[in-house]
This record gives structure tokens, sequence and C-alpha cells, in this order.
């Protein structure tokens, strides 16, 4: 479906009035940042490189002290794919602060799930999962903890409907509220086929994953602890051939990727001397090697400029 094309938006950001004391704790790097002046010839590089792709794409970008961000079709709606992951990795958490469950809790491991539509059963297919081990452990538990792991660093679709199923879609759906992320809108668990045919589909913009991403980030998305937890969760991802790949060798990234047909994401957290938020969201491209390049180049692009 095509879009309407916008303008870039490119702005030097006022100081935020207040440096979180979480932040500062996490990245001390964060209390010395300075206003950035940005090179006015970036927007046009990437929007060059954009339309010579022939991708649709969404951007939002911004330092963690604040000084700096540019965003390109930041608050245009793509299909969320995995990045839907992260908002319920936050709920886990959330309800681990709250007391409702421990990250050791035992969870039964199934494969059969309700339709969002009607409430029919249905089932994931492991040919369609990035991660297969956990269909073989069927009838046996894991952890919380677990499933988690898998469904960030591998993706696992399993893990990840079981972990939706029992923190509820309703809670995932207020907690991103409650962190002014409403650009991600999480309906349902993957692979439900007549969610999908009736358009009923986790989606996302890019603003939206940024909003959830500096949360973690700054320490707020539950608390100090979770988020450094969460950080570290994100740090062990697999899968690394969009931000990191136009990132230094050796950048510390804690991101997650999603990808679908003609989907490829990548939602980064960047350690670098000025530590950012990346989000780039790529629709239209049926080969993930020209997407993995895009988001690639694309980072490279505000890494040089901004670093």
């Amino acid at each position: 479906m095509e879009r309407n094309a916008k303008s870039p938006r490119l702005t030097a950001l006022d100081s935020l009035s207040v440096i979180f004391c979480a932040a500062v704790a996490m990245f001390p790097a964060l209390a010395f940042a300075q206003t950035l002046a940005i090179d006015q010839r970036l927007s046009a590089s990437i929007e060059e490189r954009i339309q010579k792709s022939g991708a649709d794409v969404g951007i939002a970008f911004r330092t963690l002290d604040g000084h700096l961000a540019y965003s390109f079709h930041d608050e245009e709606a793509f299909h969320a794919a995995s990045t839907m992951k992260i908002p319920v990795m936050i709920e886990l958490f959330h309800q681990a602060r709250e007391a409702r469950l421990t990250l050791d809790d035992p969870l039964p491991i199934k494969n059969e799930f309700h339709s969002l539509v009607d409430g029919s059963l249905y089932t994931l297919d492991p040919a369609d999962d990035s991660e297969t081990d956990l269909y073989k452990a069927a009838g046996e538990t894991r952890t919380l903890r677990q499933l988690c792991e898998q469904m960030i660093t591998a993706s696992s679709n399993l893990a990840t409907n079981l972990m939706i199923e029992k923190l509820g879609v309703e809670n995932i759906r207020a907690t991103v509220h409650s962190l002014h992320a409403d650009g991600m809108n999480v309906l349902r668990g993957v692979e439900d086929n007549k969610a999908f045919l009736k358009g009923l589909n986790n989606t996302t913009t890019a603003r939206g994953l940024r909003q959830l991403l500096e949360a973690i980030a700054r320490g707020q998305a539950v608390d100090l602890e979770s988020s450094r937890q969460m950080v570290e969760i994100l740090e062990r991802q697999k899968f690394n051939e969009g931000i990191p790949a136009g990132l230094p060798p050796g950048t510390r990234v804690a991101h997650k990727t999603g990808e679908i047909t003609k989907i490829h994401h990548d939602a980064a957290i960047v350690f670098a001397p000025k530590p950012f938020v990346l989000v780039i969201l790529v629709g239209g491209l049926a080969d993930t090697k020209d997407s993995a390049a895009l988001m690639a180049d694309i980072t490279r692009h505000i890494y040089q400029a901004t670093q």
C-alpha cells in the first residue's frame, strides 16, 4: 500500500529540564552530554538512500540526553512483526515488580492458542518460527525468565504467545499507554491467521518504539533494576544484520528486530559515546539482505553525523 510522501523532520531539541537520576545511574555519560548541531545534509542523504531503495521507511532517532532528534515518517503505522515483543517483556517485569508473579515461575509449554476473531484454537508452525527447540518441550515447563530470553534473543513465537497468554493483552496495552507509547498497538499473539486475514494486526510507529526503548534506557519502564535486566537481554539479540552492522565494531547495542514478508525492523539502544535510541522500520523489500543493508546505511549516516 502506498503512503503519501512526507517531509522528514530534523530538530535540535532544547535541553531537558531534568536528566533522570536513573539514566545517569545507568549511563553516566548522559550527565555530560552537550547540545549538538547536526549537518542538514544528513536529512537529504538519508532520504536519497531511501528513495533509491524503493522501500517504505519510518525512522525515529534521539540522543538519550534529549538534545538531538531526527525523524522520518515516525508516526506512520507499520506491521509490528516481532518488535511487539518489547512491550511483552516490559509487562513481564512490570508484573514481577508488583509481585503478581516471579521471573522464576514455571509455565507449561503447549502449542495451542485462541484466535482473537472467534476464540477458535490454532497452533504455531515451527517452520515459521526462528526458534524451534521450544516446540520439543511440549508438556514440560520453562520459567518465565527462560521464555523471555527466547522471545527476545531468538525471537521465539511460541515463547511470545505463551507469555501473552500468561500476562494478558489488555495488561500489555495498559502498560504501553502508561509509557505514552500508544504508537505501539498490541492486539494479539503471533500467527493468528484468522485475525491477520481480517486486518487485525499488531502495529507500531517508529516513535512509539522509540518511546518504549527510551523508558528502558532511562530506568523508567518499570524501575532501574528491571531496566538493567531488560537491557542485558536485548544485548543478547542474535540477529545483528541491521542497526549493529552500521556501527563501529564493538559498539554495545541493546535491540530487537522484527521480520515477516516484506517487513524488516530494528529498534535499538546504542551505547555510543553519546548514547541514543534509533528505530528503523522498513516495508516493501522482498530481500532481507536489501532491507538490512538499508538499515545499516541509515545507521551509519546518523552515527557519523552525531558522534
